[in-house]
């Protein structure tokens, strides 16, 4: 349960950042019909409140491991171009692998969920701002950089899969998907500590 209420807040901060709208500006005002109060769960127009959307936990996982994975192969293609320290390179190239296959198990895992679920690895904004901070920096800084942001990377992933191979509403396939990388991802955030 709350597994199902940490995942339901964070699609809702998530949905909530994309919804911002810009007001009218003034001298539109006079060409606008009246300001309508917006009631949450209501459709413009429509009297009776339309259903929340929201995702259903299994796909939220999904798309949240999906997520992490292209953010991972990212930020490392970075490490290969703008890094300096050959440990970093090859950290990143071990990562570009592992998050590959780890995409390729999570889409086999997602099949097999009834009614199956395609993941979804749009990035977060999160994720958007550290990548676009690192695509400007290069050699030592950028090294330090993204040392820093695959710890936080994988200790944020370590956390997750926890908490998702422990829940009893999990889906077998999910379940089974996220038990085996607890000892991958935690093997990934201690060499990430050792860069």
């Amino acid at each position: 349960m709350r597994l199902r209420v940490l995942w339901t807040v964070s699609f809702a901060a998530l949905a909530l950042a994309g919804c911002k709208k810009e007001a009218p500006a003034a001298n539109d005002a006079a060409t606008t019909a009246p300001a309508t109060p917006v009631v949450p769960g209501m459709v413009p127009g429509v009297e009776t409140p339309a259903p929340a959307a929201t995702l259903d936990p299994a796909q939220t996982f999904a798309n949240a491991a999906a997520a992490g994975d292209a953010f991972e192969i990212e930020i490392s293609k970075l490490a290969i171009a703008n890094g300096q320290s050959a440990a970093v390179k090859r950290f990143a190239n071990k990562m570009i692998d592992a998050h590959t296959q780890s995409t390729e198990k999570l889409k086999l895992a997602a099949g097999k969920v009834s009614p199956a679920i395609t993941p979804d690895a749009s990035l977060s904004d999160a994720q958007k701002q550290t990548r676009d901070a690192l695509k400007d920096l290069k050699g030592a800084d950028f090294d330090k950089a993204y040392a820093k942001a695959q710890v936080d990377a994988h200790q944020t992933t370590l956390d997750a899969v926890k908490a998702y191979a422990a829940s009893a509403d999990a889906p077998a396939p999910l379940k089974d998907f996220a038990k085996a990388l607890v000892p991958i991802v935690t093997a990934h955030l201690n060499m990430a500590k050792a860069l």
